[in-house]
């Protein structure tokens, strides 16, 4: 294979409406609890539990939510790094979670992954060459000077120096490393990559520059991304829909519009109204919820909706039963927009975690003082005073 074949934007197929690269059917990733001499099973976390949704062709889904709520393990379990215990997932109308292991390395072609931490995902023993030739010699793409040749122009890619391929991680900063990571998962041109939080780890003058050149690759290589984040604004400049997790639970998936400007989950709410905006009136005349109570333990989860004991608007509608006891599917809200809340129409008549700009001007003009009198009204002001007081 000749180098200036190898870098090539690879043909993918037509961004066809509709057409789903992953679809995820109720994926579950149980981790046992073992416990005393002989490691017996006491119970399981249920990191994921009963998540499906869909990746489209060419498109990003951002997915959000709170530390340990299952996002880094749904990435992973996808492309097959963590085991499923129940569910399928389908790349491309293949099952991978029936694969066996020799068909998952071939398919492992076509779906990589960026790693968060850019300093202990680089082998410190290996050069920058070597890190990133290595999975070019394992699908045989090249060799000899091809081989070289190609992992120049994955550096040169990415925006670093061709030159770098004899230094070793330890000489580069955070940036560059991620930089290295993200030339590493482009080597074998696959069609899917999972971004697991890839920016979080660096400076926020980098992160920048690592978000625009995933964009940029994305469009010249027609990739598809699964682009897992805690920076909301970060997640709706680069998504083309956001899905929400919770406690295992995906709880609400849509378009940027729909989740950022009139969410239908509770919890997205109380998410949304912890991003500062960038406008002391909207910021100003926005409803904040804060959360009490800790999150539950995904080894015991509540009963029904998890989100429940936390829940503002649960509280807000005297505590339904139904909440506690029956657990809400992600059922349609809107054009493309899907929730798991049993009151989500009454979330979507609510203003929290949502700023009304249209009313600002109306507030706040109350505030503006009085213009001073012309000089021959000089004496109408005292009485004016009195009024105003």
């Amino acid at each position: 294979m000749a180098a200036s074949e190898a870098l090539t934007p690879q043909a993918a197929p037509a961004a066809t409406p509709g057409k789903e690269l992953v679809q995820v059917e109720n994926m579950k990733v149980y981790f046992p609890i073992l416990a005393g001499i002989f490691q017996t099973v006491h119970g399981h976390v249920r990191a994921v539990d009963d998540v499906s949704f869909e990746i489209r062709r060419g498109e990003t889904l951002g997915l959000v939510g709170e530390s340990g709520c299952g996002k880094t393990t749904t990435g992973r379990a996808i492309i097959r790094l963590r085991d499923l215990t129940s569910g399928r997932v389908r790349f491309d109308g293949e099952d991978l979670s029936t694969m066996s292991r020799g068909d998952l390395r071939r398919m492992r072609r076509r779906m990589q992954i960026i790693f968060q931490d850019p300093y202990g995902s680089l082998n410190p023993r290996m050069t920058v060459g070597s890190i990133i030739a290595e999975p070019i010699e394992t699908h045989h793409l090249a060799s000899g000077n091809a081989k070289i040749d190609r992992v120049k122009e994955l550096l040169r890619l990415v925006g670093l120096n061709p030159n770098y391929t004899n230094r070793y991680p330890h000489e580069f900063s955070g940036g560059q490393r991620q930089r290295i990571g993200v030339a590493r998962s482009l080597a074998v041109e696959p069609e899917f990559i999972v971004c697991d939080e890839p920016i979080s780890a660096l400076d926020v003058s980098i992160q920048a520059q690592v978000l625009n050149l995933l964009i940029e690759l994305r469009e010249q290589f027609g990739l598809t991304y699964l682009f897992i984040a805690h920076d909301l604004s970060v997640v709706r400049h680069i998504s083309d829909r956001v899905g929400v997790m919770y406690l295992g639970k995906l709880v609400e998936i849509g378009p940027p519009s729909a989740i950022y400007e009139t969410p239908a989950h509770p919890y997205t709410r109380a998410l949304l109204s912890a991003v500062p905006i960038p406008d002391p009136k909207a910021e100003r005349r926005r409803k904040r919820v804060i959360l009490t109570g800790d999150v539950p333990s995904p080894a015991n989860p509540p009963p029904g909706c998890r989100f429940h004991t936390r829940c503002w608007l649960y509280e807000r509608l005297g505590r339904p039963e139904n909440c506690r006891e029956v657990e809400p599917e992600l059922r349609v809200v809107g054009n493309d927009h899907r929730a798991a809340c049993h009151y989500a129409e009454e979330a979507l008549k609510s203003d929290v975690g949502v700023a009304r700009v249209g009313e600002e001007e109306e507030e706040f003009t109350r505030f503006v003082p009085p213009a001073p009198p012309t000089r021959p009204a000089v004496t109408a002001a005292p009485a004016a005073a009195a009024e105003i007081s």
